[in-house]
């Protein structure tokens, strides 16, 4: 699915020259390239701060916690996504309010968000799936008007880009009040371990948050409110400051491949390529595809036995997950996600992919629908 040692190989005197730099100076913790790693993320997504932490899953936590929530607060999110995005709100004994999705690009839908805002609403927290934006016009406005806060989930779309209805541009995780992203090796950005970032452009927050980051520290030894250990360690600092020398070069050669696969797959009876969204770019952290009913598991079964991997993101929606059945919700409750479940299958999607890996791919897929049509 990924081709990490590849990538690796492209840059390895830099990534190298940064990883023995770090490790000759000594300075592990906080040492001076999670400084200038912060600085040039800024500076990539004209954001006004970045805070880094230990992994996306804490991004999360640590934004909620900024917020000054209460316990039984409301954050309306999607049951289609990562189980990290629910699991931050659970563990800080929020309630997660789920709002279905859009069929056509799977990120929350607006009329539903909308629909599911009570009095006890507080977030609106969207997740923008597969490397495009969730319809932030639609959002924005509503948060707007309720008084709402917005914690975007940018894991999977650093370096997307979201452009208003008045023409005003904006990078993914830079849209709401906070925007949380993770380095994990296989993101569009990605370090060789865990790590984390929040990004805002209130310094209050960021202040708040870069204290939480540091057991709830703004001064050693002082602790001004309730905080966590989440730090993004110098190693994981350094080579994300080379890698993002490269970002958009990545996320260019990811929509080229997907290109590929739109020209080479389309018009197949039962499949259904990715949609782009008209406001927002797309940078593929996965190629999507859905089939049709029945098909998806026998599609994945014939790929793999030609050496073709694939994966499902996500088999089961977070409302229908066991650790999460304590809050009411029933089969049919959201049926788009639920759909999407049982449907969606993600192709291999990464920088290194050549044509002729991508032409096998596409031929297998072919192959495959070729004898199974009804």
């Amino acid at each position: 699915m990924v081709d990490l040692p590849g990538q690796y190989r492209k840059i390895k005197n830099e990534i190298d020259m940064a990883m023995n730099s770090v490790i000759e100076s000594g300075a592990f913790i906080n040492g001076p390239q999670v400084r200038s790693f912060r600085e040039n993320l800024q500076s990539y997504l004209n954001a006004g701060h970045a805070v880094t932490c230990g992994n996306g899953t804490d991004a999360l936590q640590i934004a909620l916690m900024a917020l000054d929530l209460e316990p039984g607060d409301e954050i309306i999110t999607t049951p289609f996504t990562f189980i990290a995005t629910v699991e931050a709100i659970a563990l800080l004994g929020l309630r997660p309010v789920f709002a279905d999705v859009c069929p056509r690009c799977c990120n929350l839908d607006a009329k539903a968000v909308e629909k599911a805002v009570t009095p006890k609403t507080r977030v609106i927290l969207p997740v923008h799936l597969y490397g495009q934006c969730a319809n932030m016009d639609g959002i924005m406005e509503i948060a707007n008007r309720h008084h709402l806060y917005v914690v975007e989930d940018a894991a999977q779309s650093l370096g997307s880009e979201y452009t208003f209805e008045n023409g005003l541009v904006k990078k993914s995780g830079t849209i709401g009040h906070i925007g949380c992203t993770s380095f994990f090796p296989s993101k569009n950005l990605g370090c060789f371990g865990d790590g984390g970032a929040m990004l805002t452009n209130n310094p209050d927050l960021a202040s708040k948050m870069q204290a939480i980051t540091h057991h709830g520290s703004r001064v050693k030894y002082y602790h001004d409110m309730v905080g966590v250990n989440s730090r993004l360690d110098t190693l994981q600092a350094a080579i994300l400051d080379v890698k993002l020398k490269y970002l958009d070069r990545y996320n260019q050669a990811r929509i080229s491949a997907a290109g590929f696969y739109d020209e080479a797959l389309a018009g197949i009876d039962g499949l259904i390529t990715p949609e782009r969204m008209s406001r927002s770019t797309h940078i593929f952290h996965a190629y999507t595809v859905r089939t049709r009913a029945g098909y998806r598991d026998r599609l994945r079964n014939f790929l793999s036995e030609r050496g073709i991997p694939t994966m499902v993101y996500y088999p089961l929606p977070m409302h229908l997950q066991k650790g999460y059945s304590g809050y009411g919700y029933r089969e049919g409750d959201f049926p788009v996600a639920e759909e999407l479940c049982s449907t969606v299958l993600s192709l291999p999607m990464h920088t290194e992919l050549k044509e002729d890996q991508l032409g096998h791919i596409c031929t297998a897929v072919h192959d495959f629908f070729k004898n199974n049509t009804k």
